[in-house]
């Protein structure tokens, strides 16, 4: 065939780029049978294809272009140690496949609708040491938090561990979020040695722990004793045997105790089958891989998720933010960025000191909102693990909200709380106008049912910025969904109303709650559920007086809003926090926020 040179700049067989003088082959001169080495440049009327170094084209009978590789493909290295770019792939999807199957027996195996409809659980695998290796697409305030859990087990029963057992905690001070999130640990043991190898977790939020209301979420709780039964590093399973009395004594302990212990019970077994899942095929993988290989990918996983936060951290500038919540706190961030090392210091200095009310988030859950942003600014599909922490500092004031002393309440501080700091970091980054800065958390109950869920609403509108920094485009918000922090189902209305005496009276967008802007904030929802029956119906909010900020001239959304419609017709509005004593025909009625705008409309 007819040839003639080009200059090319491309990869050579050693891996390093470089320019190369390559053939310019015309395609319609090639006859079957002929063979053209790389690198080169084969040109046809409606296509080119460039054949690297160490490739070669070769033209089938069927006029079919193939393309082999001659020369073995050179070693790449990371992180100073040898890792298949390949096999690292397929490790992040292992890791995350084995949590995602956790999740799906934990959901399949479950009792209360918190956990097997609404999906308000988290699964994840560990490293020997408790630092998060990968997880399935749970609960991100979840996640970024239960690493604390397991070096609390770690830290106190080091010495003492044993095959078969099984631990249990959701001490908000000792590695918990808020006490309905109940975090069940299990040590994996690798042919037979004397200490575990690797860690499994499932966190489920249960129904009902105790507290001044049904479903352990007490609006006007102002310490933790009054939000429930306090579990810490309680072992669950003693080499295998379920210390079941002992558990639902705990359960039936304190001053507010447990309403349903049988209920906790049904799924903490549960759990205890989901991790005895993550065992199996941890201890499958093993045998499949080696340890040795099984760890140290474990250790690259974590390597390059580090590195592709750090990669995203070059695009980023300074910034602070400071939000308001409704109760007159406020959360203050500072972010300043070290080009030059790729890190960046995360500073909470000035966020409001630790409050009488239960809005309070222990240091876990503000790390777990951090995690959580500064993977989301990562475009590559790498699983969220405690890699992406490891170019951060982050500086939480001792005292202040954000890391609280005992016994100070904290259930709001896990949901709203942590919407309200990751917001705020995607304000001070000048990303994204704010979400819905809640998880609008209706609970409802008396002895015989507990219930809790978490209302979506509008996601805020945002910016899409090239490597350098500037905006080329954006993106609009998305009505009536989970926003951030929170990722659970909404109960389906016939499991709702088989289950409990409520009837859904209507779920609807709430039109025009989204921020205008040149792209617009998304709508919030209106819900409306009837009671059948007396009960005690709470809400635990955040965004009733402070919209959703607008960013880069966008408009904020609207306000949410809580009330009662009483039988005869009478309105009853509730602040962001409030609880009412619903009787039969009473409408317990929550407009959720719209998200925020971006841009001058």
């Amino acid at each position: 065939p007819r040839r003639s040179t080009v200059r090319m700049y491309t990869v050579a067989t050693d891996g390093t780029p470089a320019w190369h003088d390559a053939a310019l082959v015309v395609r319609e001169d090639l006859r079957p049978g002929d063979v053209i080495p790389g690198p080169a440049i084969i040109a046809e009327k409606n296509a080119t294809t460039v054949v690297e170094p160490g490739w070669e084209a070769r033209l089938t009978d069927l006029d079919h272009l193939v393309l082999d590789r001659r020369v073995p493909r050179a070693a790449q290295y990371a992180a100073g140690t040898t890792v298949d770019p390949v096999l690292l792939e397929v490790f992040n999807n292992l890791f995350m496949n084995i949590a995602e199957q956790m999740g799906l027996q934990l959901q399949n195996t479950a009792y209360s609708v918190n956990i097997k409809e609404r999906l308000d659980f988290s699964c994840a695998l560990f490293d020997a040491e408790g630092h998060l290796i990968a997880n399935a697409p749970h609960m991100p305030v979840h996640l970024g938090s239960m690493g604390e859990s397991i070096k609390t087990v770690i830290r106190e029963n080091g010495a003492t561990m044993q095959p078969g057992d099984v631990y249990v905690l959701n001490d908000p001070y000792h590695g918990g979020t808020h006490l309905p999130d109940i975090t069940v640990i299990t040590p994996v043991y690798i042919e037979g040695d004397a200490r575990p190898t690797f860690y499994v977790g499932s966190r489920g939020h249960h129904a009902d722990v105790g507290g001044t209301t049904p479903g352990s979420m007490p609006p006007f709780s102002t310490r933790i004793e009054e939000e429930g039964v306090q579990i810490n590093n309680f072992k669950l399973v003693d080499r295998g045997r379920l210390r079941e009395r002992e558990i639902l004594d705990l359960l039936a302990s304190g001053e507010y105790p447990s309403r349903n212990p049988q209920q906790n019970l049904a799924d903490l077994k549960a759990q205890i089958a989901a991790n005895e899942k993550g065992v199996q095929e941890l201890r499958k993988m093993v045998q499949q891989f080696s340890l040795p290989v099984v760890q140290a990918y474990m250790g690259h996983v974590q390597d390059n998720a580090e590195e592709s936060v750090r990669r995203a951290i070059t695009r980023l500038k300074d910034g602070a933010f400071t939000l308001p919540l409704d109760n007159g706190a406020q959360i203050s961030v500072a972010v300043r960025v070290d080009a030059a090392r790729r890190s960046a210091e995360i500073d909470f200095t000035g966020t409001s000191a630790q409050q009488t009310n239960n809005f309070n988030a222990p240091t876990a859950v503000c790390m777990a909102a951090v995690l959580y942003v500064f993977r989301s600014l990562v475009d590559d599909d790498i699983p969220l693990n405690a890699g992406c922490l490891k170019p951060l500092n982050v500086i939480i004031p001792p005292g202040s909200m954000l890391n609280p002393c005992p016994p100070a309440s904290v259930v709001a501080g896990n949901v709203e709380t942590s919407t309200c700091i990751t917001n705020a970091l995607l304000g001070a980054l000048g990303v994204m106008a704010a979400s819905q800065c809640t998880m609008n958390n209706f609970t409802f109950g008396n002895a015989n049912y507990q219930y809790y869920e978490t209302i979506s609403g509008g996601s805020g509108a945002g910016g899409v910025f090239d490597d350098a920094g500037a905006l080329v485009g954006g993106f609009a918000g998305t009505s009536v969904v989970q926003t951030h922090m929170t990722n659970s189902r909404l109960t389906d209305p016939e499991i709702l109303e088989f289950r409990f005496p409520v009837r859904l009276d209507s779920y609807a967008i709430r039109a025009h709650s989204g921020g205008a802007g040149r792209w617009a904030g998304g709508n919030g929802g209106v819900r409306r559920i009837r009671f059948l029956e007396p009960m005690t119906a709470s809400i635990l909010s955040n965004g009733r007086h402070h919209g959703a900020f607008g960013m880069a001239g966008g408009k904020a959304g609207a306000p949410g809003i809580n009330k009662v419609v009483r039988a005869s017709g009478r309105a009853e509005l509730l602040d962001h926090i409030g609880q009412a004593e619903m009787q039969p025909g009473d409408v317990f009625e929550i407009h959720t926020p719209g998200g925020g705008g971006f841009g001058a409309a």
